[in-house]
């Protein structure tokens, strides 16, 4: 199914609301779990900010799980790695495989990177399901962030959503003509997938320049300004 960020941040409750004290919320947890190492304010941070998007602006529990699998299931990967590979300390589990084993220095920093990582993206799918981007980017051009990074964030906000698009699109084809009916197929689908958003994407990207200097672009693209009192 279809997963549009860009429509959920523009239809819940908290999307009309001050952009700067939901930035000033999302991030400034964000800091707090990074700066302090406490499983406690890490599962705190991640259920208030489950209970802000779920409950307070409406979004969908499970347009809410959307969000979070993809950075997750990186996270997971991540974490497994650090406690099979770092740590020093007493081994608590010795998988018999070329010495690797788990200490419990590694199992401990796995947890805590997992949990702080969970807090984390909580923090950031607040901030992302509840402001739409127009209310984002003005907000950066009040604090004085560069206009590069500004027009880059714009830009890569764009391609996010025309990449994910081609991949819908391509994947459905596929599968209405049975190209993940085995192992085998699945992995020449998979295969004439990627390689073909990769072109596509190439493609994409010579469009969108085309795009700019059709529009006389100059190094600076304006964004829209809500015109709002609270903002």
């Amino acid at each position: 199914m279809k997963f549009d960020i860009d429509f959920i941040a523009h239809n819940n409750r908290l999307s009309d609301s001050n952009v700067y004290a939901k930035v000033i919320v999302g991030v400034g947890l964000m800091v707090l779990t990074l700066i302090l190492d406490n499983l406690v304010l890490d599962a705190v941070v991640f259920v208030l900010m489950g209970i802000l998007v779920v409950g307070v602006a409406r979004v969908s529990i499970k347009s809410y799980i959307k969000f979070l699998t993809i950075p997750i299931i990186f996270a997971v990967i991540t974490c497994v790695f650090l406690i099979f590979f770092f740590g020093s300390g007493k081994v608590i589990f010795d998988t018999g495989i070329w010495g690797i084993v788990v200490t419990q220095s590694s199992l401990d920093l796995g947890i805590k990177t997992f949990c702080r990582c969970f807090a984390c993206f909580s923090c950031l799918g607040f901030v992302t399901l509840t402001t739409p981007i127009a209310d984002l980017l003005q907000c950066l051009h009040k604090v004085k962030v560069p206009v590069l990074f500004i027009d880059i964030a714009l830009l890569m906000y764009n391609t996010i959503f025309i990449f994910l698009d081609q991949l819908y699109t391509m994947r459905n084809a596929q599968e209405t003509r049975l190209g993940y009916m085995g192992s085998k197929s699945t992995y020449k689908s998979l295969g004439m997938l990627f390689s073909n958003l990769f072109f596509r994407s190439l493609d994409k990207s010579e469009t969108l320049q085309c795009s700019l200097d059709s529009r006389c672009y100059q190094g600076y693209l304006p964004v829209y300004k809500p015109n709002r009192s609270d903002k």
